[in-house]
């Protein structure tokens, strides 16, 4: 180790000053100063490295770049990371890569995944997707109508959610079948701060019945009835008990899937005897244009999901129960369909 002092001219005693007195500079390029000059002024190793807090490995390798290079070697030469710059050719070629399938085998890429394939960094390919909306870890399901008569079919029920006719009432109704009456093993355990609600694995089934239901557009409210079965004769009984709660005269407009309950000679018999009701079925595959299909999924969330029913009788109570809380404070559907021509069609 050479440990013979230094010689610095005027000039480079003059920059090393500056910079070990600056404010705005490098905190590496001030302490590579004060070594420096320290060394230039006589001092040992030891008291250098007291003085500006480092190791004589580190006083060595800075006195040997200044003798060999003088002040153009004080800088450091950590190669570091390669610099990438997200350019518009890398952003396209990102995206490009995104929608293609990955070549390990796997389904979809990830960030890490993709990076790798082109060499970037992963944050790269996130700042990317984020810009663009792209989520390759997510799906969406879908199902398209092969109903010829789509259009038609779907102008008239949007037409009677949107502009009804007047002096008549307007219901959606459908079926929500095979409700199971499940019941625990296990006590549930409440929810506490920290702590979910839980519920025991294991369960008991106690039978099913099915839930005819029919939503008056207009005002939000809900007629419902539990059957132990759904066939056409129930479905009529249902329909025969809501339009005897109208005078003989009103209007009733019926919008209903194509469940082949709904079209049988019974259900030809029971629009012969009442001109006053009328059937618009939705298209083939179109559930999402029936309201009360939204009412299904409220009370699926809120009670048959996590509900525990110790028979079939008591999930029949509790499903009317709902019912009847819920028409305490009814609220219409805002539904809305914006962009007709934007649906997805078969081949």
């Amino acid at each position: 180790m050479n440990t013979q002092p230094i010689e610095l001219t005027k000039r480079e005693r003059l920059e090393l000053g500056r910079r070990l007195r600056s404010r705005r500079g490098r905190a590496d390029e001030s302490r590579i100063a004060r070594v420096l000059l320290l060394l230039a002024d006589g001092a040992t190793y030891q008291e250098v490295a007291d003085k500006a807090g480092c190791s004589a490995p580190y006083i060595s390798k800075w006195k040997k770049r200044f003798v060999e290079d003088g002040m153009a070697g004080l800088y450091s030469r950590h190669a570091g990371r390669k610099v990438k710059v997200l350019t518009a050719r890398m952003e396209a070629r990102i995206l490009n890569w995104t929608r293609k399938k990955p070549t390990d085998g796997s389904t979809h890429w990830s960030t890490r995944r993709l990076a790798k394939k082109l060499g970037v960094h992963h944050m790269m390919v996130a700042r990317v997707w984020k810009k663009h909306g792209l989520q390759p870890h997510r799906i969406e399901r879908y199902k398209a109508s092969n109903d010829p008569d789509f259009e038609k079919k779907a102008a008239d029920v949007i037409g009677l959610y949107l502009k009804p006719p007047q002096h008549a009432v307007v219901f959606s109704v459908d079926e929500k079948t095979a409700i199971q009456a499940l019941d625990r093993k296990d006590p549930v355990l409440p929810l506490s701060p920290g702590r979910a609600e839980r519920h025991g694995f294991e369960y008991v089934r106690h039978g099913t019945l099915s839930l005819f239901a029919a939503l008056d557009t207009r005002t939000g409210t809900v007629h419902g009835k539990t059957t132990a079965r759904h066939t056409s004769q129930e479905f009529v009984a249902f329909v025969t008990d809501l339009v005897c709660k109208f005078p003989e005269d009103k209007q009733i407009h019926i919008i209903l899937d194509n469940l082949s309950a709904h079209k049988t000679a019974r259900v030809n018999e029971f629009l012969a005897t009442h001109p006053n009701v009328h059937f618009h079925f939705t298209p083939t595959y179109s559930s999402w244009l029936n309201q009360i299909e939204l009412w299904f999924s409220k009370i699926e969330r809120d009670l048959i999901h996590r509900g525990v029913f110790t028979s079939v009788r008591n999930l029949s109570r509790s499903i009317m129960h709902y019912i009847g809380k819920h028409n305490e404070n009814p609220k219409p559907m805002k539904w809305k369909y914006d962009n007709p021509s934007n649906r997805i069609k078969t081949a």
